[in-house]
């Protein structure tokens, strides 16, 4: 049972009644004849062996109401791919399999490539990229969700929650974030989010001042969750990241366009679980470290387009105060933690705080060597009106690689 205050500027829909899934796909359903709803599975040809996806497709075959489901398969050869078609073939819904390594996908990068165009980071935000243009070719539905595929505590109550609030016909919202605690082995996790993207907005709202941007990305309580959904209309103008700054890229480019009366975050699950990341504490092109530095980067390039002058002195100031709040907040964890029965190891904890804070000082490095990097990739309006047909030519080669 959770709370219910709705204590920052955009709304928070709580799970306070435990309404059961049934209830909610009812009206989904109901909602679907007029509003139909596609989602959006990015994946590699490795998380098909893994512990989760297996029974997220068992679950999904269930959800109805959903009118197509977009596979994103990155690394997988032609077996694979042949694999991957049979694994998914389960699923009664529409569902197509955007096969990234494929001729076919290859030949459009290609031609979006000679334009300029082409995402040239490969990772989870090109195939998320590629998939939402897929969406937009097919032209199915009037609003897509899309989460992650290695959910090992994956339920199908997660589309459908993400769903309704953008698909209710009488809310106003364009865009709604997921959000949970996550666990594993009676352990906390979520590190980022937790020792290095809530205290450093502490920090940067110490050092700035008070900022808009900074309440809006406070507001969210899982500012990293990788689960949202949003109305069609969003998807042809959006920009996202290539890097691990794809949530918090989300995010910006909502606070940019809509009021936070049209954005919401929803409670999908009681208890969430996923892959973990390594801390790759020596090695800042992997794992957390690099994910830490791409999310400050991001941070850091959104205030400076809303005017805020940052310096050296001030990444300096920054990295401090985020370094003081960051070791309070280890405190605060290890106690929430201990009156629940699970685990917190102090050790471990400060010195992933401690890696955080030099990376700060190495993403203000960064942005300040180079402040004219571009990691985002262009808008699928933008695509379009250099290459006209480019929504023809996608549905026709994933047409073809799914016959």
């Amino acid at each position: 049972m959770t709370d219910f205050f709705q204590n920052g500027v955009i709304a928070t829909l709580h799970n306070l009644t435990d309404r059961s899934t049934e209830s909610l796909e009812k009206e989904l359903s109901d909602w679907s004849k007029n509003s139909p709803m596609s989602l959006i599975l990015p994946c590699l040809y490795s998380e098909l062996q893994g512990p989760a996806l297996g029974n997220i497709i068992k679950q999904l075959s269930k959800a109805s109401y959903i009118s197509e489901i977009i596979i994103g398969l990155d690394a997988a050869n032609k077996e694979e791919f042949e694999h991957a078609r049979e694994f998914f073939s389960v699923l009664p819904q529409h569902h197509v399999i955007l096969w990234n390594d494929g001729p076919r996908l290859r030949k459009i990068d290609q031609a979006i490539n000679a334009h300029s165009l082409a995402p040239d980071q490969l990772g989870k935000g090109r195939n998320v990229w590629y998939c939402l243009g897929y969406f937009l070719a097919s032209g199915k539905s009037k609003a897509v969700a899309l989460h992650d595929c290695d959910i090992v505590t994956y339920d199908r109550s997660i589309p459908a929650k993400l769903l309704y609030p953008v698909i209710h016909p009488t809310f106003d919202y364009v865009f709604c974030k997921g959000y949970y605690y996550r666990a594993h082995e009676n352990h906390f996790s979520g590190r980022v989010s937790r020792l290095l993207v809530l205290p450093l907005l502490t920090a940067l709202k110490q050092v700035i001042g008070s900022h808009d941007y900074l309440d809006f990305l406070g507001s969210f309580r899982y500012v990293l969750a990788g689960e949202f959904s949003m109305r069609a209309g969003v998807v042809p103008s959006l920009r996202i990241p290539s890097d691990w700054g794809l949530e918090i890229g989300i995010l910006s480019e909502m606070h940019r366009r809509y009021s936070n009366q049209r954005i919401c975050q929803v409670d999908i699950a009681k208890c969430y679980d996923h892959k973990h990341q390594v801390l790759s504490e020596n090695d800042q092109s992997a794992g957390l470290s690099k994910m830490s530095v791409d999310i400050t980067k991001n941070i850091f390039r959104k205030l400076s387009t809303q005017g805020i002058t940052l310096s050296l002195e001030k990444f300096r100031t920054i990295k401090a105060a985020y370094y003081r709040r960051a070791l309070d907040l280890v405190d605060n964890y290890y106690n929430d933690a201990a009156i629940n029965e699970l685990q917190v190891d102090r050790h471990k904890e400060e010195g992933t705080v401690e890696l955080f804070a030099q990376n700060i000082m190495d993403a203000g490095d960064m942005y300040l060597t180079n402040p004219m990097e571009t990691p985002f990739m262009p808008t699928w309006s933008r695509v379009v009106s250099a290459i006209p047909d480019i929504y023809t030519d996608l549905h026709k080669a994933v047409t073809e690689d799914n016959q």
